[in-house]
Parts: C-alpha cells; sequence; structure tokens
C-alpha cells in the first residue's frame, strides 16, 4: 500500500474538520484522520518479502510486530474516545438543542 493513499486519508480527514459545523461531523472527521494514521503507521512498519512474525524462519526476515499490537491498541482507544466524543455531544444537545459548533460556543 502506498503511503501516499495514507496521507489522502488524513487530508481528507483535515478538510472535513475544517469545514464542518456540526459537532457529530466533527467527531467522524478525527475518526477518519485516525484511521489515515494507523494505515500510514502500518504501511511503513511492513516491508516486501517480510515473514509473518508469528512463523519460525532461519535467515528470512519477519516484519516487525511492534507496529501491529501499538495500532491495535490505537483502534481500541480511538473507538473509546471516539464513543466519549459522542456521548458529549448527546448532553451539548440536550443543553443547546442544537448539534451545531455556533450554537454551542454561543451558549458559553
Amino acid at each position: 500500500m502506498n503511503p501516499i493513499l495514507s496521507f489522502v486519508v488524513i487530508l481528507i480527514g483535515i478538510y472535513g474538520l475544517a469545514v464542518s459545523t456540526n459537532i457529530i461531523k466533527s467527531v467522524f472527521c478525527v475518526t477518519i484522520i485516525e484511521a489515515g494514521l494507523i494505515l500510514l503507521f502500518l504501511n511503513l512498519g511492513q516491508y516486501e518479502g517480510g515473514l509473518i512474525p508469528i512463523m519460525e524462519a532461519l535467515g528470512i526476515e519477519i516484519v516487525d510486530p511492534i507496529p501491529q499490537a501499538l495500532m491495535i491498541t490505537t483502534i481500541v482507544i480511538g473507538s473509546t474516545i471516539t464513543s466519549l466524543a459522542l456521548m458529549i455531544s448527546i448532553k451539548i444537545f440536550h443543553i443547546t438543542g442544537s448539534i451545531e459548533w455556533k450554537d454551542f460556543l454561543k451558549r458559553k
């Protein structure tokens, strides 16, 4: 997989975050940025011809399992943060009656 594709996904998320006026859309744009970073990190952690780390091979290079383990942890933490952000946006809706950023910022 090409790292340029990962950068494109990250840039799509940043663009969506910049133009979003809706709190829930902003949360999903942050999730898209997170997915792009996970793709980039996994892409940089692998190389052609490397074997999976559970196979025992003498003299053959294996892929480093550390980036994969870190990204599994990142996915779990990211889903938790996303669910927390969505719950906070529900609370904001109950308080302001809207999920738009401008209504939330006026309420301060």
